[in-house]
């Protein structure tokens, strides 16, 4: 009976540190109504001019074939961002391509692990989608490498390679972003000191000593968007749960191997002073 209690309440342990780890790792949601709530309606043209969207938001604009479009949003760690376009092409058209592109908060190219990255859409075809799925943030990495960190990442937009007939004419865009948390297989031993943000030198500047008049004078912080609970927010990953389970598993042992090794008792034929 004791070890049945025992694995009882272990197994009640499991389950309750099971069901957080279950909802971390469930993707977010695609199809929310208030998403698009003052969701932008226009691009950027550069990068210091993109047009910061929050992830679940779908973000529309119109531009001209030929244009740059630029749009940002935040990525934290253990988050793995799929960014999908959509143009509508005019009435009369070439045939065009097009394309999306990622990068980080420095600047760098992020290769896509999936999706349709460059498209071709056909003389006359209405509209064209495209998709890219980025590998998984990570909280650290090695200077030299090209993995994506925590912080601002900006989607480019354009058509490559138009026939000069069709530069400039009208085109209306939808962008949106999504992440899927991937958890405790994604975690590494480091995190960054700061997010890699337009403007974070300002803020740490202030934040060590200066004034705020100071870093208003030095230059205006760049980047006001951030996760729903903040940077680093993924602190939680099934690693604990695993270390639970462990745990859990190393008493059930050691709870078996002394109800099996204990035998029945002192014989009762046995005198105690024998």
């Amino acid at each position: 009976m004791r070890i049945t209690r025992v694995v009882s309440a272990s197994l009640l342990m499991l389950g309750l540190a099971v069901a957080p780890a279950a909802a971390d790792s469930s993707p977010t949601p695609t199809d929310s109504a208030s998403a698009d709530a003052g969701a932008p309606t226009r691009a950027g043209t550069s990068f210091r001019t993109a047009t910061e969207i929050e992830q679940g938001q779908t973000a529309t604009a119109s531009g001209s074939t030929g244009d740059y479009l630029y749009w940002s949003f935040p990525a934290d760690s253990g988050q793995r961002p799929t960014v999908k376009a959509k143009v509508k092409l005019p009435e009369t058209h070439a045939t065009q391509t097009w394309q999306i592109d990622v990068y980080d908060g420095l600047r760098r190219r992020q290769s896509c692990q999936y999706g349709s990255q460059t498209r071709t859409a056909a003389a006359g075809v209405a509209d064209v989608e495209l998709a890219c799925t980025l590998r998984t943030v990570r909280a650290w990495s090695e200077a030299w490498a090209n993995d994506p960190l925590p912080g601002t990442y900006y989607l480019r937009l354009t058509a490559v390679g138009v026939g000069t007939a069709d530069l400039g004419l009208p085109v209306g865009t939808e962008v949106r972003v999504d992440s899927r948390d991937i958890g405790g297989s994604a975690a590494v031993d480091g995190s960054l000191a700061e997010p890699l943000v337009p403007g974070i030198a300002v803020k740490s500047q202030a934040d060590e000593g200066g004034s705020k008049d100071d870093a208003k004078d030095d230059s205006p912080v760049l980047s006001a968007i951030e996760p729903e609970d903040g940077w680093s927010s993924g602190w939680w990953s099934d690693r604990w749960v695993w270390t639970a389970i462990g745990g859990a598993l190393a008493a059930l042992a050691g709870v078996g191997g002394y109800a099996l090794t204990r035998g029945s008792g002192r014989p009762s034929r046995v005198p105690p002073g024998a």
